[in-house]
């Protein structure tokens, strides 16, 4: 395979040659002033224009170039160029559409271009490149500080990702505002929404608290999804992708266009299916989007309508330690029934999202919008259990013929039926100097949690209840940000927001008689600067202070011990960033410092969530750096790096032997489970040929230990992996666009675990505490290969 690649490197540098630099400045045709942030494409190369409104593109051979230049709330503009030897000027100017199709919604919760946040994001072509199936983590596993996982090792299915350590139930997801964590969990699974990338027009990701949002507050990171994409024309898309173990992706894409002048259809049909990696990790997975708009000058109403369905063979339990080596793909899920396992032991949920939008302009320098939302979901997750005592069941033992039965196997459904609606708005004004936001949201969210037994070998009725514990939370937040321009170099930004939970619980499954119901008062101020050296570059720093309440699972695994803690989380951030028509650079360091910071032990639920314990003190300090760079004629590389220090003050780590004596070790200064040391990660791209973009993408991830005591024996090893990826879009006259893409995952065939978790306890005849490990393997070499068409 290295000899592969070393050819297929060779090969790409034997076809460099001349290039053709176009430059312009895109401006307004309305006043003359230049735009900032406009797309200029040439066929997969692409460009951004600076404040100046200054662009550079680098075509790789002579010919005829289609350039174009889209920007919301002004019509695309299309010209011809013939490339050839040297530079040429393309100066362009946008009309505006006279319509309001800018998203409104998003305006107030993404960082805006001088915020003294980090940030990155990614564009509808960046993600179309990556987009052949995997969930919506794999696409961002090139961001600074992230790690992505995989259940059943393909990244299909139930996925996972961290940013700076902290996983996905920290990280703040909205989709056009509207929050999208699990009310309870706090988590946000994209397996409920499969196939959700090809219908996202951006993703921005804030690392460290980040703005003000609705929603779970952000302790690492916060993910903001747009959908609400203004098509002018109408379009087709069908595309279709095949990779390792039957993984199969088929997605039909269709859209109006502009009719009338006013009204827009956009409608997306989508199913993935896989074999999985891991042993019957199966995932049947179908979704569907659709999107119908009213626009004018200054109103704009939008009802979005989508939902997910899933069924995925339970891969959560990992593989065991002693296997790792000799069985990777081993499942225990589903091997409690005698013989041949489980056929059935599957994850099962529906989720429907309805979004209804009011976007105003009241006048040139100040608009709002609010949105009414619903989400419904329901579904369960099937076990067979063997052995099983009647009364953990409600029942009392029985006698046949003269023989007393109090256990039974049976298979039993986990449900989860639950509501999540409310209203979010914004009030944003613009002007010379002074920019501000109001906004905010009122949630409210309802579950039942029932258990049933669908078939029992004796003893038990077909579809028994054994359990109900219904639980209710509403949500109120209230945010004001502004940004100050005290003169054209040096902006002041401040941000104020309250947040009021009520969170009331009634019962658990192993708890039943404990029903919690608590009430917080968060008030979360943020203040930054920002100072432009020059039109180029800027410097910033910024502080923000979260809080953050604990989530169901913290309640229900410290039953008994503690009651869990609210946290605190004070951010300091500050940074650099440059760029110009040939590279770009952003360094930033942070000093992220937690009181009563939950965080993982290592083990886990019966459902594969993580157990969380309150830290009194702890921290997270780093250095992280992204850029790129054209190299010469063909090439250019992109790579980010993240060093950090992640630490947990004075904790005591409690462990039992085998007479359930506890044992306790205090630890003065340890590694914040699942908190890698270093994360740094590249993109090779080389562009040989017209249409061509082969991308070369390496990831390198340090040693993560699984709980708090930084020993070796509960960790994960680092890694270092590197895909291939090609894409090529085909001449020809049929179609708008024919693309062909060919993604090689892990061409060095590494054994690499991302993801684990680890029980310890204290054996008495080692005197010493020990550890059992659980691993989530990642596939060895596979690969996706797809056809996209456009129309």
């Amino acid at each position: 395979m290295k000899q592969l690649m070393l050819l297929v490197l060779l090969s790409i540098a034997g076809t460099l040659h001349a290039q053709s630099l176009v430059t312009g400045t895109v401006t307004s045709k309305t006043n003359g002033k230049p735009l900032e942030g406009v797309t200029i494409s040439v066929n997969q190369t692409g460009a951004l224009t600076d404040r100046q409104g200054h662009y550079a593109i680098h075509l790789p051979k002579k010919g005829h170039y289609t350039l174009l230049a889209s920007y919301i709330g002004y019509k695309s503009y299309t010209i011809t160029i013939q490339a050839g030897n040297g530079a040429q000027v393309a100066d362009i100017s946008l009309e505006e559409t006279g319509l309001l199709v800018k998203p409104v919604e998003i305006t107030s919760l993404r960082a805006g271009k001088n915020a003294p946040f980090v940030n990155s994001t990614l564009t509808a072509a960046d993600i179309k490149k990556g987009n052949l199936g995997q969930d919506l983590p794999q696409l961002l596993d090139q961001q600074p500080g992230v790690v992505t996982s995989s259940d059943a090792g393909t990244g299909i299915g139930y996925t996972g990702m961290r940013v700076r350590g902290s996983d996905i139930t920290r990280i703040n997801v909205t989709v056009n505002g509207i929050p999208i964590n699990d009310a309870e969990s706090q988590g946000t699974f994209f397996v409920n929404m499969p196939d959700f990338a090809s219908s996202v027009s951006s993703i921005e990701l804030q690392r460290g608290v980040g703005t003000s949002t609705n929603g779970a507050a952000a302790f690492g990171a916060t993910l903001n999804l747009s959908t609400n994409e203004y098509r002018e024309k109408a379009y087709g898309e069908i595309s279709s992708s095949y990779g390792s173990f039957n993984s199969w992706k088929n997605t039909v894409k269709a859209g109006s266009g502009l009719i009338n002048d006013h009204f827009t259809i956009d409608a997306r049909l989508s199913k993935i299916s896989s074999d999985g990696y891991i042993d019957r990790a199966t995932s049947d997975l179908r979704s569907f989007y659709t999107s119908a708009a009213y626009i004018s000058r200054k109103t704009a109403v939008r009802l979005n309508v989508f939902s997910g369905k899933e069924k995925t063979y339970q891969a959560w339990n990992g593989v065991p330690e002693a296997m790792l080596k000799t069985n990777r793909t081993y499942n225990s899920a589903g091997t409690k029934k005698p013989g041949t396992p489980y056929d059935n032991e599957t994850d099962n949920y529906q989720q429907d999202h309805y979004q209804l939008f009011l976007n105003q302009e009241i006048n040139s320098s100040l608009n709002f919008n609010v949105a009414l939302h619903l989400t419904r979901g329901r579904g369960y997750y099937e076990n067979y259990k063997a052995n099983k005592a009647l009364k953990d069941y409600g029942l009392p033992p029985y006698n046949h013929n003269g023989t007393i039965i109090d256990t039974t196997d049976l298979v039993q459904q986990l449900w989860l039926d639950n509501y999540f609606y409310g209203s979010v708005f914004s009030v944003n004004r613009t002007g010379e100097k002074f920019n501000w936001s109001l906004g905010g949201g009122w949630n409210r969210y309802t579950g039942d949690h029932y258990g049933k037994v669908i078939w029992a070998k004796a003893g038990i009725d077909k579809d028994h209840e054994y359990y109900r514990y219904p639980a209710d939370k509403n949500d109120f937040n209230i945010y004001w940000k502004g940004e100050y321009k005290i003169t054209e170099a040096l902006r002041l930004f401040g941000e104020l927001q309250y947040r009021n939970i009520a969170y009331n619980m009634d019962g658990f499954e192993a708890a039943p008689a404990y029903m919690p119901h608590v009430k917080y008062n968060f008030f979360n101020p943020k203040a930054g600067v920002t100072y432009y050296l020059n039109p180029a570059s800027r410097v910033f720093a910024s502080i923000a202070l979260a809080n953050k309440e604990p989530n169901r699972v913290d309640f229900e695994s410290n039953y008994g011990v503690a009651e869990p803690k609210p946290e605190m989380l004070r951010d300091v951030e500050a940074g650099y960033s440059w760029s110009n028509n040939i590279a770009s650079l952003q360094a930033n360091v942070y000093y992220m410092n937690y009181k009563n910071q939950l965080v993982q032990t290592g083990q886990l639920t019966d459902v594969g969530a993580y157990v969380r314990t309150n830290i009194p003190k702890s921290y997270r300090m780093g250095v992280e750096v992204s850029g790129n760079v054209k190299l010469g004629n063909i090439f250019s590389v992109a790579a980010s790096a993240a060093l950090s220090q992640n630490k947990v003050l004075n904790y005591s780590a409690i462990s039992y032997d085998s007479n359930y004596v506890e044992h306790t070790q205090t630890y003065h200064k340890t590694d914040i489970s699942f908190s890698p040391a270093f994360v740094g990660g590249y993109t090779l791209t080389a562009r040989p040929l017209k249409g061509l973009t082969v991308d070369l993408i390496g990831k390198y991830v340090s040693r993560q230990y699984m709980d708090n005591t930084s020993s070796k024996a509960g960790s994960l090893d680092p890694y270092y992996v590197n895909n291939l990826r090609f894409n090529y879009v085909v001449p020809q006259p049929l179609f708008r666009e024919l693309g062909v893409q060919l993604l090689l995952n892990n061409i060095f065939d590494a054994k690499y675990e991302p993801n684990g978790s680890t029980y310890s306890s204290y054996d008495l005849k080692q005197n010493r505490v020990v550890y059992d490990s659980y691993y989530y393997p990642m596939a060895g070499f596979n690969f996706f290969v797809g056809v996209n068409v456009g129309f």
